[in-house]
């Protein structure tokens, strides 16, 4: 039976659902000799990566992707949390631009530039991005309670507390 790069993801999937990231990268690379030209092949092993805790080889692999296919924005999304994890902010902002640019009304993306944001000390910017964040999903709990501690940085007693009460309303994210 000949292998094909369709059923080589679909292993390394789950070999990495199970923890196996040695063998999930293998089969991706399997699969990457047989189609260099697929992005998502290229995704899903900076994804397998980034799990693994190999962050470089993570962002060498979504750089790949993102040059195969610059219109999806999770691509460029994961380059900026990566980068972020890699302190390298510039090259953060950068990607969480990118993805911006692709889909302007992803609250994940927005909420995740204030984080950056706020790391770098732009507390008027975070705010800036917290508030898109939670103007696209009002019961965004993450971006409300980064938004409340951003409010906090800047002195806004009365947005942090009507953040409060918002929270106050909604679940915190099951792990």
């Amino acid at each position: 039976m000949q292998e094909n790069p369709e059923a080589l993801n679909t292993q390394a999937i789950k070999l990495a659902t199970n923890g196996s990231y040695t063998e999930a990268v293998a089969c991706l690379k399997r699969a990457l000799a047989i189609d260099r030209e697929n992005y998502l092949l290229w995704y899903n092993l900076g994804i397998i990566y980034r799990n693994s805790g190999e962050l470089e080889h993570a962002k060498q692999s979504l750089i790949k992707a993102a040059a195969l296919n610059s219109e999806d924005s999770d691509i460029f999304e994961t380059l900026g949390v990566i980068c972020y994890s890699l302190q390298e902010y510039d090259n953060s902002y950068g990607y969480f631009m990118s993805a911006l640019e692709i889909c302007q009304d992803d609250a994940r993306i927005w909420n995740n530039l204030g984080v950056l944001l706020f790391a770098r000390g732009d507390y008027a910017e975070a705010s800036e991005a917290f508030e898109e964040a939670v103007t696209i999903f009002p019961h965004y709990y993450d971006a409300l309670y980064n938004l409340r501690d951003t409010y906090t940085e800047l002195g806004n007693t009365r947005g942090a507390a009507i953040c409060d009460e918002q929270l106050k309303s909604i679940s915190p994210p099951q792990n």
